[in-house]
């Protein structure tokens, strides 16, 4: 008589074929939302250093990449925009004229049906680098609400679809939600950056935005990286307020966030795969260390595992493609 089990998993990894009627977790272009870096000028497509592959873009150059997302089968884009001028409340972050509002009309022209998620934050618009009002050196939180209401509203006003806050501001979704409700806007849905850390992992996307702090850090208003409990309250108190669909970021340092999120709350669930997870696993393919399209996508197949709906990252266009060639959901 056999001494090993009547079970034996290996039976059914045996072939492809096999391995891929058991997988348990799909990637797909319906998972992804693409970031988009707008600036000011004509005929400019600048690649961003620290991000191969990722680009500046001006807005007469937006239609052509907006269908390529489109034809690929990636249902949305999210936008952060840099302004043509940086002031301490940052002005044309709400300006009916500014860079991101021509890039949701350019892309609503383009591909009407491709979903436009806008950043709203302060800190690519502020001449100090921070997420908010500063007063004696430090991040003004009520007062920055009514500046975070005032950017969503213009982006609603334009033609956005989802509004993102990312600040950590203290009833940045509230505010928000109040602010769009009142004004006719109560069908814009809110993606909330619900935990958001105080991460190292962002410094290729600061690069990009050309928004790092000018003084101090955003330790006082992101999470701080060992804490978990308080991402719990931090999504639930989104939730309460308003959110629409809650995000965890980072992705990848935070995996065990994310399934707890998922865990805890039966709501749409976003993870930002954010620049320096990018750029890293670009760094090491440019020397030959790794394989980057398994390996991005095991780190994309990793995010949903935890628990994500739905992935912001950089990689979806060539995710895209990886994917269409029949790799990546179960590369050895």
């Amino acid at each position: 008589m056999s001494t090993f089990p009547i079970y034996r998993p290996r039976r059914l990894r045996r072939t492809e074929n096999l391995r891929r009627m058991v997988r348990e977790t799909r990637v797909s272009a319906d998972d992804f939302i693409y970031p988009l870096f707008v600036v000011h000028g004509q005929g400019v497509k600048t690649e961003i250093p620290s991000m191969p592959g990722n680009y500046h873009w001006s807005i007469d150059m937006l239609p052509t990449e907006v269908e390529e997302i489109a034809t690929l089968g990636i249902p949305a884009v999210i936008l952060f925009g840099l302004p043509a001028v940086k002031d301490e409340v940052g002005s044309e972050n709400y300006d009916e004229h500014g860079i991101v509002q021509q890039a949701i009309r350019a892309i609503k022209e383009a591909v009407p049906e491709l979903v436009v998620v806008t950043d709203v934050c302060m800190c690519e618009y502020t001449s100090h680098g921070h997420c908010g009002i500063v007063r004696d050196g430090y991040v003004q939180n009520d007062e920055t609400l009514e500046y975070l209401a005032k950017v969503a509203l213009s982006h609603a006003a334009t033609g956005a679809d989802i509004v993102a806050p990312s600040g950590m501001i203290d009833g940045q979704v509230w505010a928000i939600r109040e602010a769009l409700d009142e004004n006719g806007y109560e069908n814009i849905a809110i993606l909330s950056y619900a935990a958001k850390y105080a991460s190292s992992f962002y410094g290729p996307f600061r690069d990009a935005a050309q928004s790092p702090p000018q003084f101090g850090d955003r330790c006082s208003y992101q999470m701080d990286p060992p804490n978990a409990r308080e991402a719990l309250r931090e999504v639930g108190l989104d939730i309460e307020e308003g959110a629409d669909i809650v995000m965890v970021k980072p992705a990848l340092p935070y995996l065990d966030i994310i399934r707890q999120v998922r865990d805890a709350f039966d709501y749409p669930l976003a993870a930002y795969n954010v620049s320096g997870e990018f750029s890293m696993v670009k760094a090491a393919a440019q020397r030959g260390w790794i394989d980057e399209q398994r390996v991005a996508l095991e780190m994309l197949t990793a995010i949903k595992r935890a628990g994500a709906d739905m992935i912001l990252t950089y990689f979806a266009k060539d995710a895209v493609r990886w994917l269409a060639t029949g790799q990546g959901q179960g590369v050895p």
